[in-house]
């Protein structure tokens, strides 16, 4: 074995994509990009949750979603681990067409015909962002993560739908999927080891799984006025 190959070896960097906390959404409102929605007081104690589960990890790197609810997310884990934290656009929310409506259990909203027109293929979908494209920027921001903490850890502050389309992509499963079945519960971590430039395993922790809601959690049944499409 060259010395190339055995530092080659020794080049492992895990990348931690952290889902934001719970978010004060009295009104149920799916909020996707839209400004203005900060972590209830919930939220905060999943975010302080999951600093204090990282404390002894070798994290040089923080980075979030420029949303207030992942930077809020992010701020006790960079703070506990005293670096600085950065901001990168390619962990943002999904974009998707109904930001500002509601949509629970039993409020018929997706029976209305002037939302038909956005329902028409799910594969793609037709009514957001597609999915390839959610791909494309997740990767680049895994592997911007992956550079900037080479031989440590990172954590990137993201949101349901993008983590789990990046990791369905990497363990090669259909990104196309039922939201119910999602494995990605608040305040979650999906870690990606990488060896020099490859992924070589992906890891799934709850830290703070007693503080989620029940209803939130993956594989839950709905609940008549309760969603868990907003809390993305």
């Amino acid at each position: 074995m060259n010395g190339n190959a055995g530092n080659s070896e020794k080049d492992i960097t895990v990348v931690h994509l952290m889902r934001h906390g719970e978010v004060h959404n009295p009104d149920g409102v799916l909020y996707g990009r839209r400004s203005g929605y900060s972590l209830s007081e919930l939220g905060r104690r999943m975010a302080d949750r999951v600093a204090e589960h990282l404390e002894g990890r070798d994290i040089t790197h923080v980075v979030a979603s420029p949303l207030e609810r992942a930077q809020e997310t992010a701020m006790p884990v960079a703070k506990s681990h005293s670096v600085e934290m950065a901001t990168d656009e390619r962990l943002i929310e999904a974009a998707n067409v109904f930001e500002g409506k509601t949509f629970g259990v039993g409020d018929g909203a997706l029976r209305r015909p002037e939302n038909w027109k956005h329902l028409t293929n799910p594969f793609k979908p037709s009514w957001g962002e597609p999915y390839i494209d959610q791909v494309v920027r997740m990767m680049g921001a895994l592997d911007a993560a992956r550079d900037a903490a080479r031989g440590h850890e990172a954590v990137c502050v993201s949101h349901q739908l993008p983590i789990w389309i990046v990791r369905s992509f990497v363990e090669r499963r259909r990104l196309w999927h039922d939201p119910r079945k999602r494995q990605c519960t608040l305040a979650s971590l999906t870690s990606f080891t990488y060896q020099g430039d490859k992924i070589v395993s992906v890891g799934y922790t709850e830290p703070a799984r007693d503080l989620v809601p029940a209803h939130l959690l993956a594989g839950a049944k709905p609940v008549k006025g309760k969603s868990k499409a907003f809390g993305a």
